[in-house]
């Protein structure tokens, strides 16, 4: 075996590794956003199914209050000790937050405790999370050939893909098997139940992940003290609030596609949840073939054209096909709005992570990427799914989360003229 094809299945045998806690990350923010209607009824109930749905969607925005402060305490430890340490450590966190709201009793049970419970677990979960996405994007970033950092990356957003398609297939088989009466009162837990039963097959497979010859050759040179990186990062603020809004139609954009669709397309369109969990699975599949195609095709032709072109063509198309949908409801309509939305996703993040990755100052790499990533998905991502119920309600227009895509897309289109013009901030400083 040549020492090229010896590297080449050591890389893959990594990918495997560090996407392997990714997806767990992902199935379970992506089995709480799924299962949000159930979940409102169970731990927040109320007169107005409105309120009790805007609170259950509200306790899964405030889990994402805690990503920055788990980029930053997670993050400096991971620059300080190693990603391989750090990775780990997430992935215990994750699994306790998951346990937490698959085996809390209801609000009938326990009164108020059911849902201190779950926002517990919750804030659990998005402390956790807040250096995850940043450690497994820096770690294969860090592994991967310098013209195939794009591709390498891809895999950690292409992971989440995989958990997407799982908790669709998931709830495709509960709501035919089980029924939706059935899946409502208890059957919603077993995803959650499934997402603890694998933890301990992913602590096997992430204990054996190697440090990355990167970070091993720079050790000596990172602060050491937690005060030095934060100082490190307060001088790099432009990069911060720049990655973060870089990050923002990635983030928006993939919530909505995914957390809110099942609440959308039974609340809003009307359709059966039996359908959208068809078109979640169906989403989480394009996904997966889009990013890794987008994330090697920006090795090829550099990460700028890639971006530029998805955040206007986003922006441009966003409310249009939103309105086209919500006047011509029909599963098959459903399929190919969210298609088109995947497209945009995957094209945009397949280049924009590894982009992130490359702009952040090495020393504090895994701090800043999972910080930036952090805010955005805390202020905007995370709070998709509330943002939008809360437009239409407001406006009695289904088609407004069209208008908040597009928001999205200007700020991202304007993150990447200013991060990757000619002699800018991530050419100075990376």
């Amino acid at each position: 075996m040549s020492k090229f094809q010896s590297k080449a299945i050591k890389d893959a045998k990594a990918i495997f590794q560090v996407s392997s806690g990714n997806f767990l990350e992902m199935y379970d923010f992506a089995v709480y956003g799924f299962y949000a209607s159930f979940i409102a009824q169970v731990f927040f109930p109320s007169h107005s199914d409105f309120a009790s749905i805007m609170m259950s969607f509200m306790a899964f925005g405030v889990g994402f209050l805690m990503r920055p402060i788990g980029a930053i305490v997670l993050g400096s430890y991971m620059d300080k000790h190693g990603r391989r340490k750090g990775l780990l450590i997430t992935l215990g966190l994750m699994a306790i937050g998951t346990l937490s709201i698959a085996a809390s009793p209801g609000y009938e049970q326990i009164g108020i405790f059911a849902p201190i419970l779950i926002v517990f677990g919750r804030l659990l979960q998005g402390f956790s999370a807040g250096a995850e996405i940043g450690g497994a994007s820096v770690y294969l970033a860090e592994i991967a050939p310098k013209n195939k950092r794009g591709f390498y990356v891809s895999w950690q957003s292409a992971s989440q893909q995989v958990a997407t398609l799982v908790a669709g297939i998931f709830g495709v088989v509960l709501h035919y098997y089980l029924g939706d009466l059935v899946v409502s009162l208890w059957g919603w837990r077993i995803p959650f139940i499934f997402g603890c039963l694998v933890v301990p097959f992913l602590f096997i497979i992430r204990r054996t992940l190697d440090e990355t010859p990167e970070f091993k050759a720079r050790a000596h040179q990172a602060p050491k003290k937690f005060v030095a990186m934060l100082k490190n990062m307060i001088e790099n603020w432009q990069v911060v609030i720049l990655g973060s809004l870089f990050v923002m139609m990635t983030t928006v954009t993939f919530y909505f596609i995914t957390a809110y669709t099942p609440t959308f397309a039974n609340k809003i369109l009307h359709l059966s949840r039996l359908d959208s969990f068809i078109v979640t699975a169906i989403v989480g599949l394009s996904n997966l073939f889009w990013l890794p195609i987008m994330g090697a095709l920006s090795d090829k032709i550099g990460r700028k054209p890639i971006l530029v072109a998805i955040t206007i063509l986003n922006f441009v198309s966003a409310y249009p096909i939103m309105y086209f949908l919500v006047h011509h409801v029909s599963f098959g309509n459903l399929v190919l709005v969210e298609l088109w939305f995947s497209f945009i996703f995957g094209s945009y993040n397949g280049a924009m992570v590894v982009g992130l990755s490359e702009v952040m100052p090495p020393q504090v790499r895994a701090l800043g990427f999972s910080l930036s990533y952090s805010i955005a998905v805390a202020i905007f991502g995370g709070f998709t799914p509330a943002i939008s119920t809360y437009l239409i309600h407001i406006t009695n227009n289904n088609a407004m989360p069209g208008i908040w895509l597009s928001v999205a897309a200007l700020c991202s289109l304007f993150a990447t003229l200013v991060l990757f013009k000619k002699g800018g901030i991530h050419q100075s400083r990376a």
